[in-house]
């Protein structure tokens, strides 16, 4: 949620970044008439609550309390009538307020690249070439049906479209690349959690899912309990409504979970394969840091993300995203992309983003410098380290064979226990 007073300091400023987004900056306007209100309401208040206290010290001081009190009593009657006059706008106003800023995304970095979609962002670096094939390479839906480790048919059967079952060396691909991400986390100075799975609404609103993003989630109606969509949001609620020592920042959290996600893309896009599905596996990177920090960190969280391709020999690149593609709650994002020979183009696999302040204003996470300083917001980072079913994608395509096989990442060996998955499984 966006600072309101920093709105008030310098609307300008807010009008200027939020115009790079396509939802535009009307809610500037609004919200200032709505705030000129809000404060002409509380400044009424506060004096009518001073002429109260004149009068209340006036007794105190008076000869004769008893008979002051009496004279005084119709004029402060009268005040706290017109008192609850005054004050009766502001929690409608409020209200108001918060609405409109509740549905309004994160300012953008001023070093966002400007831009209307995806043909605009920007390629920052590219690692590895694409491997060369001496034969057309295959999608990963083909090359996991024809091993027996991919089954589509029999999860549609148990769920319906846009679901996945792994069998046999594909779960043990799977389960070795969350144990590879968890371990290479830990090595760089994350720590791990097992966060719930599910989650109230108040953890939903405070890390920027709800109300935007509500037709996405998967939601017990009688619990009012959302089935997460990515850890992101259990990691970054775990210190809500908390103050913590300036000294323990940064906090560097690291978790594996399930992902559950309504909206799997657009109608017709990627809807073969492993690419999009309502339920799909990721190691989530979050971290908590100093707002001075925080862009710096950015960097260093995509490095940790981009590490674990490299390690697995998978060919990326990392790119800036530009002002029309950067999500909701983030104010930069590079998102690594790999490369997937059996699409010939590269696929996002980590997002990696900057929150600023945006999510700890809501989730009220913040840190005190030192023992009785005033506290501050936290800045919050995301990242995926990485994403399950798209690293398995990535090592199907890229490391096929001509005669069907898959040759193992050798990073990945001692995580899997084989080094080539080479003949179908059970039908």
């Amino acid at each position: 949620m966006l600072d309101l007073m920093l709105l008030r300091r310098d609307p300008e400023r807010v009008r200027r970044a939020a115009a790079r987004r396509p939802a535009g900056a009307d809610f500037v306007d609004e919200v200032v008439r709505l705030d000129t209100k809000l404060r002409a309401a509380i400044t009424s208040v506060e004096q009518l609550k001073a002429e109260k206290n004149a009068l209340t010290q006036a007794i105190s001081k008076a000869a004769d309390r008893t008979a002051e009190a009496q004279r005084l009593k119709p004029q402060i009657a009268a005040l706290d009538a017109r008192i609850v006059e005054a004050g009766a706008p502001i929690p409608e106003l409020e209200r108001q307020i918060d609405a409109i800023l509740a549905d309004v995304p994160n300012l953008l970095d001023d070093s966002v690249p400007d831009g209307a979609g995806p043909d605009n962002n920007v390629v920052l670096r590219v690692s590895g070439p694409p491997p060369a094939f001496g034969f057309a390479p295959k999608p990963h839906w083909e090359l996991g049906e024809a091993l027996g480790i991919v089954d589509f048919e029999r999860a549609a059967k148990l769920a319906g479209s846009r679901f996945a079952v792994l069998r046999g060396a594909g779960a043990r691909l799977s389960r070795g690349l969350i144990d590879f991400f968890l371990n290479r986390a830990i090595e760089r100075g994350y720590t791990e959690i097992v966060p719930t799975y599910l989650v109230n609404r108040k953890t939903m609103w405070s890390t920027g899912q709800l109300t935007k993003f509500a037709d996405a989630m998967f939601a017990d109606t009688d619990s009012d309990l959302f089935l997460i969509p990515t850890a992101e949001v259990p990691l970054t609620a775990l210190h809500g409504d908390e103050i913590l020592p300036g000294e323990n920042l940064p906090l560097k959290y690291t978790a594996y979970s399930p992902c559950f996600r309504k909206e799997a893309g657009a109608a017709g896009k990627d809807t073969r394969g492993l690419i999009r599905l309502h339920q799909f596996e990721k190691v989530e990177l979050v971290w908590l840091t100093e707002p001075a920090q925080s862009f710096d960190a950015l960097e260093s969280l995509t490095r940790d993300a981009e590490s674990l391709l490299s390690e697995l020999g998978l060919p990326h690149r990392v790119v800036a995203l530009c002002s029309a593609d950067v999500g909701f709650n983030a104010a930069k994002t590079y998102d690594v992309e790999v490369w997937l020979p059996g699409q010939n183009h590269y696929r996002e696999i980590s997002s990696c983003s900057n929150c600023t302040d945006f999510q700890a204003r809501r989730a009220q996470i913040r840190f005190r410098r030192e023992a009785k300083a005033k506290p501050e917001m936290v800045h919050t980072l995301n990242g995926s380290g990485l994403a399950v079913g798209r690293t398995l994608v990535a090592i199907l395509e890229n490391y096929q064979q001509e005669d069907g096989s898959i040759r193992v990442p050798e990073a990945l060996v001692p995580f899997v226990g084989f080094d080539v998955i080479a003949s179908p499984g059970p039908a």
